[in-house]
């Protein structure tokens, strides 16, 4: 057999072993069923519950277009086009309600994001485990309570007749001030006790992006004369930056959820100037009035505004701390 014989005949052979390596690394329909038919069966009730309780009613949006009637149903009601959304705007206090939105939940994007990074910065220097551990478990509890419960308890410690904050104030001197029937008082009420709230889970996001920081850092810093604070200014926050970027931006969609719960077991008639924000006002002219196409129109107003937000803060997120979901 001549040199181009036994040439042809090797690379027959190597092309018959590379078919055969590559025909056993591909799986099979059969092999592919079999193992992954499990994976499925396990996402089939949760993406159940998301049909029916998350796309299910949104079928319902049509009502927003339409003089709903609810003995008439979806398909009687007679539309109106966008009647409704003119209707609201056309309200006196319905700019103030936008505005309340707005300005409460950036205080608590803002506040809620430098508090978590403070205590994280000192929770990093505290050299006892133990104590760091239960200060940690200590802050982390009140988010595991509802905005009920907090509610009593806030109603009840700043109560102006017998709530141990006037008391307080009483002794010395001051007169007893209603803090949740003031509008001077009430948003930063709604501030600071949400940040109380949830500004210990917050804290463990924060711990977790310092662990991440390079040990040999800190040790460059000391050796060229750095202090504590130089190398938090220069070593740790520059460190946590990714995660701050990101938690920044993503909390950008939220812009328009200033927390109905909270504002709902915490407000008043005396605080609607103040404290009434889209949530609040859907549930009263939706519920309570049982104006339901213009409740559904200013929620699918809100969602439509909510989704761009979310849409822009998944680019931002992207763009500063290369952040996707897919």
């Amino acid at each position: 057999m001549g040199k181009k014989g036994r040439s042809a005949v090797l690379k027959k052979v190597t092309e018959d072993r590379i078919a055969i390596v590559e025909s056993a690394a591909k799986p099979s329909i059969k092999r592919v069923w079999k193992f992954q038919l499990p994976l499925h069966l396990m996402i089939l009730p949760g993406l159940i519950l998301i049909l029916v309780y998350s796309y299910g009613p949104m079928l319902g949006a049509v009502i927003a277009f339409q003089d709903f009637n609810p003995a008439r149903g979806i398909f009687d009601s007679e539309w109106n086009g966008l009647d409704n959304l003119r209707y609201v705007m056309a309200l006196p206090g319905s700019f103030q309600i936008i505005w309340n939105t707005l300005i409460i939940a950036v205080m608590k994007i803002v506040v809620g994001l430098i508090v978590p990074i403070v205590v994280a910065l000192l929770l990093n220097e505290i050299r006892k485990e133990l104590f760091k551990r239960t200060v940690q478990t200590l802050v982390y509890l009140p988010h595991f309570l509802s905005w009920i419960i907090l509610g009593g308890v806030l109603i009840d410690i700043l109560s102006p007749s017998n709530g141990i904050v006037n008391q307080m104030l009483n002794w010395l001197g001051i007169d007893s001030i209603y803090f949740l029937g003031s509008n001077d008082w009430f948003r930063s009420i709604l501030v600071t006790s949400d940040v109380w709230k949830e500004f210990g889970f917050n804290t463990i996001v924060f711990l977790a992006a310092l662990t991440s920081i390079n040990p040999s850092l800190y040790e460059a810093a000391v050796i060229d004369g750095a202090n504590r604070w130089k190398q938090t200014i220069y070593v740790t926050l520059p460190g946590m930056a990714p995660i701050i970027i990101l938690t920044a931006t993503l909390a950008l969609g939220q812009v328009l959820n200033a927390g109905f719960d909270q504002v709902y077991n915490l407000y008043s008639p005396q605080v609607y100037e103040t404290g009434d924000i889209i949530d609040t006002f859907v549930y009263r002219i939706g519920i309570v009035d049982a104006q339901y196409g213009v409740a559904t129109a200013v929620g699918l107003f809100k969602s439509a505004v909510s989704l761009i937000l979310l849409s822009v803060s998944y680019f931002l997120a992207y763009r500063f701390a290369n952040y996707r979901i897919f």
